[in-house]
Order: C-alpha cells, then sequence, then structure tokens
C-alpha cells in the first residue's frame, strides 16, 4: 500500500498528506505501482471521454481538449515540464553539462515551449481522431498510460544517472531494479495480451510490442549520447512522447 500512495504523492496532484518511508522496498513497490497509477489515469481520461461524447453528445474536437487536459491535472503536468525542459536542452545545441544545466533551470526556453505546443497539438489530433473512429475503448484507454510507465520503469533502471543529485539519483540509489523490471514487463505483457483480446486484434498488442522494445533502446541510446544518463526531466519526456507513439499506433493497426 505504501508503494501505490507514494507513487501517487510523487507522481501525481492527487494530495497525498502522509509522511511515507522511503526505505528500498517502499521505493522499489512505488516504482512497481506506477504502471497501476498509470492505469488509473487512463481510466479517469476514458471516463471524461465516455460521459462528454457519449452521454452528453459533445463534439470530437472540445471533447478530445478535455481529454487531454483531465490527464494534465492528474499528473500536475509534471511529465509535461519534463518534455519541456527536455525540448529546452536538447535543442540548445550546447555540450552536456550546459544541456544539463538546462534541464535544471526552471524557466520555460523558446524551444521548451514550441515542443510543448507541438505535444499538445498531436494529443488533440490524435484523440480527436480517436473518437472520429469510434476507437474510445476503455481498454486502450488504461492500457497506454499503464505500458508508457512501464517502459520508462525499464528505461529508468536500465541506463545510468545523469547527475550524482536529485530525485531521481535518490530513488534509483534506493530501488531494485531486477524487481521492477520483472513486474513492469509481466505488467505489459497481460495489458497487451487483454487489449488483443477486447479489441479482437493482434496487430494492436504486437505493433506495441515492436514499439515499445524499439523506443527504450532507442531513447537509452540517445540519452546516453546527449545528457550521459537519465534524469527526471528525461523520464517525463519519455512517458509523454511514447503515450502519443502508442496511441499513433493504435490508430495505424485498426
Amino acid at each position: 500500500m505504501n508503494g501505490l500512495l507514494l507513487a501517487l504523492q510523487f507522481f501525481t496532484s492527487i494530495p497525498i498528506k502522509k509522511e511515507l518511508p522511503l526505505e528500498r522496498k517502499d521505493v522499489t513497490a512505488m516504482y512497481v505501482a506506477l504502471p497501476v497509477v498509470g492505469a488509473a489515469i487512463g481510466l479517469v481520461m476514458y471516463t471524461v471521454s465516455f460521459v462528454l461524447f457519449q452521454e452528453l453528445h459533445m463534439g470530437t474536437l472540445l471533447t478530445a481538449v478535455l481529454i487531454l487536459l483531465a490527464g494534465i491535472v492528474l499528473t500536475g503536468g509534471l511529465h509535461l515540464d519534463g518534455w519541456a525542459d527536455t525540448g529546452d536542452a536538447f535543442f540548445s545545441y550546447r555540450d552536456r553539462e550546459k544541456r544539463l544545466e538546462i534541464l535544471d533551470d526552471p524557466r520555460l526556453g523558446a524551444f521548451g515551449a514550441m515542443a510543448l505546443v507541438l505535444l499538445v497539438i498531436v494529443k488533440i489530433a490524435l484523440f480527436n481522431e480517436l473518437l472520429l473512429r469510434g476507437m474510445g475503448n476503455v481498454a486502450l484507454f488504461i492500457a497506454i498510460p499503464l505500458l508508457a510507465r512501464a517502459a520508462l520503469n525499464v528505461y529508468f533502471t536500465t541506463v545510468p544517472l545523469a547527475k550524482d543529485k536529485g530525485i531521481a539519483h535518490f530513488f534509483k540509489e534506493k530501488m531494485a531494479g531486477n524487481v521492477v523490471i520483472g513486474c513492469s514487463v509481466i505488467g505489459s505483457v497481460l495489458a497487451m495480451f487483454i487489449v488483443g483480446f477486447v479489441m479482437n486484434s493482434i496487430s494492436i498488442p504486437v505493433a506495441w510490442a515492436v514499439v515499445l522494445f524499439v523506443g527504450v533502446v532507442l531513447f537509452r541510446k540517445w540519452s546516453l549520447k546527449h545528457f550521459g544518463g537519465v534524469s527526471g526531466d528525461l523520464c517525463g519526456a519519455f512517458i509523454e512522447g511514447m503515450e502519443a507513439l502508442l496511441w499513433l499506433v493504435a490508430l495505424l493497426s485498426m
């Protein structure tokens, strides 16, 4: 239970006003629970979609905007902040040390703003297309945030730290990586199997499996090359980018 509460406390905007232990087993449980938290966020987003589009007969574009807004509110914009900071740092075309400094800078630069706007537009377009095609299935809404966070666990666990300080450093030093990876992989396989069964489609889970594997490998290589490892902001960028990619793959696979 502590792991789930920690995941809600650190990775969502839900107020958990309780001092929780941060020992090795607790931090490990937090990362094991992270995909479950993603699934819960996806369920809320589906509920917004169902109520507005199916029950209130709202237009697809406005519904798409509010679906995205629900996800942002639930995460407190944490992952979007990582996406924007990563955009600022990478497109600065500076050396590695300067890029890491930019990641720590709370100010939003021009490149970060452009990356943020582009991501928001893409996600709204994806949700809009999803609704137009009648693909607003609850299994998709639950599975995609879950898979993105499970893949994050694999990425975060297998990449060395870019900095020897910060919250990411603290968590990575505490967690039992093999346990987190094992639970994340098993959970991902189960989620993809359920989606394939519910959607009566083998193409979506197979395509997702390929994208998740390739995505982790390529983002890992990219992180090492340009930042020297993983950071909290890069984790946020990974989740946002992977979610968008998984939605796109789902649309293309149907």
